[in-house]
């Protein structure tokens, strides 16, 4: 079951809200950008994030086939959340390293290989 947590940036220009569910394993990706930036992922539907503050500072970065926005800040550079069309719709990949009252290390984690992809 989910509960509301709030994240965002370094710097504070972008702040979000978000339903998660932190039981379930987040995940830790090889790819080319999560292996570079170290994010710990958790994916939500799009209802369930609310962003509510920094929509003009987001810059978008898209590769490979262009199905996700890697969206970061453009005053201090973090990338606290992505967008993009998940297996049931929309959804919002939330990275837990930004989530305000959670210590990452702490929450169980699989890894997914995104590399071979």
């Amino acid at each position: 079951m989910g509960q509301t947590h709030t994240g965002g940036c370094h710097c504070g220009a972008v702040r979000y809200r978000v339903d998660i569910d932190l039981s379930r394993p987040v995940t830790q990706c090889n790819c080319s950008i999560c292996s570079r930036t170290g994010t710990l992922l958790s994916f939500v539907p799009a209802a369930a994030f609310t962003l509510e503050k920094g929509e003009s500072s987001l810059t978008d970065y898209q590769f490979n086939r262009k199905h996700i926005h890697h969206l970061f800040c453009n005053v201090c550079g973090v990338r606290s959340f992505a967008r993009g069309q998940g297996p049931q719709g929309p959804m919002v990949a939330i990275n837990t390293r930004c989530l305000d009252d959670v210590d990452a290390a702490t929450l169980p984690v699989t890894h997914f290989d995104g590399k071979s992809r």
